[in-house]
């Protein structure tokens, strides 16, 4: 295991201690809304402070940009991707599923190792480039499922819905049609972690944010799995559109989502 990840780690675990501290405690005025549906507690900046205090200790020219607005400029061309609580309504509703997400990246926006911990069950998803993808330190697999009708599928809605409201509305419904199950658990770090261990057998969301998908692509990747964009390329962390899922299935989902996305959805 490299330093990176180690580091990687350590500072989500630092955070997600922070969370869990302060999980079911939130009151009002710790709560505010940066857009229509989109919200940000003091928790989240907190854990974000720890989590990027720490890297930049630890490593002090590399570039650290993280959801709510920390940056730090280096010099070495690598990018740490840090989203500090992902999943924020939950964790201002109590509902249990949210997690911190931290990723590098190199100057070729190549995913080099990312980790992602889920607080309240101390659940560690981690990987690094070429090096498998890891629960808890057990090595993990996505999962062999083919047919649709026994696929169990998770997705998500962006925060500005109605700008594509009828195509995602249709196909949520021809995949809730077509699939065995979907679930929308309101974590994307956590959805793409759940596809790296098999938990779902694939996953897709449009218009996220790098630090929402970077380290949870990377495991799904080391998992044996697949990600692309909704073209079928590898541009999502520009994009925010993604697709991810355990490879077998992949054709299926893409031409699902392109059916009704078009081919030059950006």
């Amino acid at each position: 295991m490299t330093k990176e990840l180690i580091a990687a780690i350590n500072a989500a675990k630092l955070a997600g201690k922070y969370a869990r501290k302060n999980f079911g405690l939130l009151n009002t005025a710790q709560i505010r809304q940066k857009n229509p549906k989109d919200f940000v507690t003091e928790v989240d900046k907190t854990c974000e402070e720890l989590a990027v205090t720490f890297l930049h200790k630890k490593f002090p020219n590399d570039d650290i940009v993280a959801e709510e607005g920390a940056l730090e400029k280096g010099s070495s061309g690598r990018r740490w991707i840090i989203d500090p609580l992902d999943g924020t309504l939950n964790f201002i509703h109590s509902f249990p599923f949210f997690a911190i997400s931290i990723a590098l990246v190199n100057e070729s926006d190549e995913i080099l190792c990312g980790a992602i911990y889920q607080p309240i069950s101390k659940e560690l998803f981690t990987a690094e480039r070429g090096g498998g993808a890891y629960f808890n330190n057990r090595r993990v697999r996505v999962s062999r499922t083919y047919r649709p009708h026994h696929l169990l599928l998770a997705t998500g809605f962006p925060y500005k819905l109605t700008e594509h409201l009828e195509p995602s509305m249709a196909l949520f419904k021809e995949m809730l049609v077509q699939c065995a199950g979907l679930r929308r658990p309101g974590s994307a770090a956590l959805d793409l972690a759940y596809t790296a261990c098999g938990r779902f057998d694939g996953f897709w969301e449009l218009k996220l944010h790098a630090w929402d998908i970077a380290a949870g692509a990377l495991i799904v990747k080391e998992a044996g799995g697949m990600v692309t964009d909704f073209k079928g390329n590898g541009d999502f962390l520009k994009s925010g559109n993604i697709i991810a899922s355990n490879g077998k299935i992949h054709p299926f989902m893409l031409e699902t989502v392109q059916r009704h996305f078009g081919l030059n959805f950006e």
